[in-house]
């Protein structure tokens, strides 16, 4: 019988430094510390709409490389904080551009588990769940775990 190669298990996170994308950060590096898997953070930036006398203004190109870089920024200093300096696990972090629904439905497609956190920063902070959380719990190709924060 063939040995079989075992890919290892494939964690995509999604960081927006609310406390409950921290709490799904260490929920994820749990996990895959008993799955024997790898950690991706990721979190994604777009470009802010400006609105002038004559309708919608394109950001000068050197605002998206100051946007991605400070969200990459952003990003390394969450998962600093979060994961400790020698994680028992890798821990990749990964920046790309669009939505956060969008960029972390598309990592999802070959992941083998998608965690959010329930609440961003964003939107209505009386929600149970935010808008990303459902948008991916409705529509993840792979099983998703919603993590609650804050209140623990």
């Amino acid at each position: 019988m063939a040995e079989q190669q075992q890919e290892s298990e494939r964690i995509v996170v999604g960081v927006d430094g609310s406390d409950s994308a921290k709490q799904a950060l260490r929920w994820a590096v749990r996990q895959a510390e008993l799955t024997r898997g790898e950690v991706v953070a990721m979190t994604a930036w777009d470009m802010p709409q400006f609105h002038g006398a004559l309708g919608w203004l394109p950001p000068s190109s050197s605002d998206e490389s100051a946007l991605e870089g400070r969200a990459r920024d952003d990003l390394a200093r969450v998962v600093e904080e979060v994961v400790e300096a020698r994680p028992s696990v890798a821990v990749r972090t990964e920046v790309h551009y669009g939505t956060p629904a969008s960029v972390l439905l598309r990592a999802a497609r070959d992941a083998s588990l998608l965690v959010v956190g329930s609440r961003g920063l964003g939107g209505f902070a009386g929600l149970l769940l935010g808008s990303v959380a459902q948008h991916c719990a409705q529509h993840a190709a792979c099983p998703v775990v919603v993590v609650r924060g804050g209140d623990r």
